[in-house]
């Protein structure tokens, strides 16, 4: 790995919340978002009888090579570029995103009264395309009983769709969540404490 000290991080991830994350850290970053001939969702196909875990991590892997190609592709300037992906499981079955507010219900219905645990890993590729080793932080959430009309009104916001699990924990779905045992920020996308652990070994100024 190169000694050199970069002023920013390249983000893989059109998620404004991982973007102000980083913001909190004091990290600087640009987006580095797929192209529009990438097929970024074939990255997210399970694999039969893939655990949580492991898919999280392969596909976390797997965007951040893709994200490192673009990076040349694109003649970007060198910078360490950063990766993330998350996934909410319950009772070892991965739960995606929601195709729309009835599915997204229906989601919720199963989460609602029990504990589930959110899995993101983190992927960081140096400027010279070497991958440092994946995190993965792990949290468990506990979502109190609610009811079916909450579950509507609450997918009826529209705040669900796009988000693993159908719901997002810094959003109106706070309302459900008893406790929480992990890292918020892991929950929200972007462990902080890992992200700063990771950027610091590839060098990112901050």
């Amino acid at each position: 790995m190169s000694s050199t000290t970069f002023a920013f991080v390249y983000l893989a991830s059109q998620s404004p919340r991982r973007r102000e994350l980083l913001q909190q850290l004091g990290v600087k970053c640009e987006l580095l978002l797929p192209l529009p001939d990438e097929d970024a969702e074939a990255l997210e196909a399970e694999l039969p009888g893939e655990a949580a875990d492991a898919y999280v991590l392969r596909v976390c892997a797997a965007k951040a090579q893709a994200a490192y190609a673009r990076r040349v592709k694109g003649e970007h300037a060198p910078s360490p570029i950063l990766v993330a992906d998350t996934t909410v499981t319950l009772d070892g079955a991965i739960m995606g995103k929601p195709d729309d507010a009835a599915h997204a219900v229906a989601m919720l219905e199963r989460l609602s009264g029990r504990d589930h645990e959110v899995l993101t890993a983190l992927a960081v590729v140096d400027s010279e395309g070497g991958m440092l080793q994946p995190v993965l932080s792990r949290s468990l959430v506990r979502f109190a009983a609610v009811d079916r009309a909450a579950l509507q009104r609450y997918a009826a916001t529209g705040e669900p769709l796009g988000k693993a699990g159908a719901y997002g924990v810094q959003g109106r779905a706070a309302a459900f969540i008893e406790r929480i045992e992990g890292s918020y920020s892991g929950i929200m996308g972007l462990p902080l404490f890992e992200t700063a652990a990771l950027l610091r070994v590839a060098r990112v100024d901050f």
